[in-house]
């Protein structure tokens, strides 16, 4: 769902290092959550056992249990830092087309040009990450991705003004991302305890939430005063971070002899034939399709701020409608404590997306600004439910060998769908309306998601 603010480069390590890169030396598990070792272990259950115990607001606010290891804290640490300098390229570069172009037809075209790359790349990267060790591909990536930044600088510096040089650097730093994410994500199943899963996925997400509000605005404000250039700097520095907390990360080598020798696109097929017999990995990828599609308005935003809520003033519509989801989100990890240990991981999906669909309907009726901003608010706190429990099946429903692999079909899915709703939503906000086009598109979720869980009882059955 909506887990960034999807601009003409939202793709651009959004959720590079969030939840994802959680790791402790002491836990390492082949399957299905078995603990490395008997220390391991007895700290799983101490922690379960002091989860229990939580009592009054402390049942409310986040389950920060994951933090207790010292790697995943250290790294988590680190996110706070890119979360917003992953934010300040994503701005820079739009911005920098725009001021060159001054077409917002080539903004657009620039997205297109880190969608394949990132697309082919995170299929493939996900076979690479079930092959090698899983740490040392992170610190390939990461580093790669901090040398297009300074690239990024580098063109800006000498006043290159080329549109052709910045779609090219940025899909360089989309394949670069797509061969990072599914080896950062798959790594957390083997770093963090299986009961705690949920909580490390709310812990990054909402650091990944909170980036997506306070990076556009902290890019706004230092435009003015250092100029656009050193925005890319300032995030390559950002991913120094990064890699010196990979570095600090214990090696995360395949765990079976089973595992592919060579990634090549065989092993990308099995992964998809994977998904295919695990029918509760394929639902969660239908779920998030489901919810992204048919229900992400933000490409009629420009136009409702234009027309429904101009009494406002345009810019503050336009500003409030794009910072309401990802603010809900933020409140919603900040208060994940009230749902992080449910168990029905399924039942909670289902009951996210209807929440979100909910949610989308009553924004798409509202006629006022600060109703329309409340129910985009509640969308994000279902959006982060989501994103939490389909996370956390991706995590255990799966294989270690598999885990990189379904990892990078879900990058696919997480960049393709909210283009996809782009292309619908404004097609439809053309013909029907944008309100009308919001509305019926939140309904669709609800009823498209009620039809799946009861057509498909395995989602809703797991737990």
């Amino acid at each position: 769902m909506y887990r960034a603010a999807r601009t003409v480069v939202d793709t651009s390590r959004s959720s590079t290092d969030g939840a994802d890169g959680g790791a402790d030396s002491g836990i390492d598990r082949g399957t299905h959550g078995g603990a490395g070792n008997g220390s391991a272990a007895g700290s799983a259950a101490h922690d379960e056992a002091a989860g229990a115990d939580r009592t009054g607001w402390r049942r409310w606010a986040m389950d920060t249990r994951p933090l207790r290891r010292p790697a995943y804290r250290r790294l988590w640490s680190s996110t706070i830092v890119t979360a917003v300098g992953s934010q300040l390229t994503a701005v820079a570069v739009p911005k920098q087309i725009y001021d060159i172009t001054g077409s917002s037809a080539w903004v657009g075209y620039a997205s297109l040009a880190g969608l394949l790359p990132l697309v082919v790349f995170a299929l493939w990267g996900g076979a690479v990450a079930d092959s090698m060790d899983r740490r040392k591909l992170l610190l390939i990536t990461n580093t790669g991705i901090a040398v297009t930044s300074v690239l990024f600088w580098i063109q800006a510096v000498v006043g290159l003004d080329s549109v052709f040089v910045l779609m090219a650097l940025l899909a360089v730093q989309q394949a670069f991302f797509g061969l990072n994410s599914p080896a950062r994500n798959a790594s957390i199943a083997r770093l963090v305890p299986e009961d705690e899963l949920p909580a490390a996925n709310a812990l990054g997400s909402t650091v990944m939430q909170t980036g997506l509000v306070a990076g556009p605005l902290l890019a706004g404000a230092l435009i003015p005063v250092i100029g656009l250039g050193e925005l890319y700097l300032i995030d390559a520095l950002a991913l120094c971070v990064t890699v010196w907390a990979v570095m600090r990360l214990p090696a995360l080598p395949p765990l079976t002899g089973s595992a592919a020798k060579r990634a090549g696109w065989r092993e990308v097929a099995a992964g998809f034939r994977y998904i295919a017999l695990h029918k509760v990995l394929l639902l969660s990828f239908l779920a998030d399709i489901i919810a992204m599609v048919l229900g992400m308005p933000r490409a009629l935003f420009p136009q409702l701020a234009a027309e429904t809520y101009a009494s406002y003033g345009e810019g503050l519509a336009l500003g409030l409608l794009f910072a309401a989801i990802p603010i809900g989100a933020v409140i919603g990890g900040l208060m994940s404590g009230t749902f992080s240990r449910a168990r029905r991981h399924g039942l909670m999906v289902i009951a996210a997306v209807m929440a979100w669909g909910a949610a989308i309907t009553g924004f798409g009726l509202s006629t006022s600004l600060w109703v329309a901003v409340a129910f985009l608010a509640a969308a994000g706190v279902a959006d982060m439910v989501s994103m939490v429990f389909r996370g956390a099946i991706l995590l255990s429903a799966a294989t270690d060998e598999m885990r990189g692999r379904m990892q990078g079909v879900f990058t696919v899915v997480v960049a393709g769908g909210p283009r996809l709703a782009d292309a619908l939503h404004g097609t439809a906000g053309s013909v029907l309306g944008a309100r009308a086009a919001v509305a019926g598109g939140g309904l669709l979720v609800v009823v498209a998601m009620a039809i799946l869980a009861v057509a498909a009882p395995a989602l809703r059955r797991y737990s």
